[in-house]
């Protein structure tokens, strides 16, 4: 984790801002604020942690890790940039409820939740565009447990891809940034079984791999894969 000491952008974060807050208020959040370079694999918030900051994720891929009693890491939900992450924090003051984890090299601006909690309650609308963003990231954590529970794991595996190409990398082609055992995680099943899937599906022209380079050829028949579970 690198301190960033150049000027600051918040290009995406303050052009929604503005549309509810004053430049005098957003000021007062940005000199609260701190940029920070993470690494892959560094830990952003950590499970369990005091919720201190709210992120503005402003490059890269992070993944939502929850840890159980005993061990095992699920992955709740993956996002790119540019996103608001641990909104949810404003609501639920206890702990963080997960640990955000850089899936990629990022840069992140962790703002002063108590600075921010302020100019949300004098901003209402602020607040509820605030609320709708914390909603809208549990909305697809629950949408992918739905998934684990109802479905087989290639259905499972098949909504993962889908998820990826859709919202994350925004395109059929990409550069997958995860490794297998953390699709594994995210969908639920061991790592053999999304190596044997994957492998299968390359085998039928429904993807292709090489490295890390990933394609979706057959968009149809991966859609169908997901319907029928």
């Amino acid at each position: 984790m690198n301190l960033i000491t150049n000027k600051q952008e918040y290009s995406w974060l303050k052009k929604i801002s503005l549309q509810f807050i004053s430049e005098l208020e957003f000021e007062k959040l940005e000199r609260s604020s701190v940029k920070l370079n993470f690494k892959k694999g560094e830990t952003i918030l950590k499970q369990g942690g005091i919720p201190t900051h709210i992120v503005y994720l402003e490059k890269g891929i992070v993944k939502f890790n929850f840890e159980n009693e005993v061990g095992k890491n699920l992955i709740i939900a993956i996002v790119s940039a540019p996103k608001i992450l641990g909104g949810a924090n404003l609501f639920y003051k206890d702990n963080n409820l997960f640990s955000f984890v850089a899936v990629e090299d990022c840069e992140a601006i962790l703002m002063d939740s108590k600075v921010l909690e302020n100019i949300l309650m004098d901003n209402s609308r602020f607040a509820m565009m605030m609320f709708q963003i914390a909603s809208e990231m549990f909305k697809k954590a629950i949408m992918n447990f739905i998934s684990l529970a109802h479905k087989q794991k290639e259905g499972r595996i098949a909504d993962i891809i889908l998820y990826l190409a859709a919202e994350v990398y925004n395109q059929n082609r990409f550069i997958l940034s995860l490794t297998r055992k953390e699709l594994s995680e995210f969908a639920g099943c061991s790592t053999e079984n999304v190596i044997m899937t994957l492998s299968r599906w390359q085998t039928d022209k429904i993807i292709a791999m090489e490295g890390k380079k990933f394609e979706i050829l057959d968009l149809a028949k991966l859609q169908y894969i997901s319907k029928i579970g």
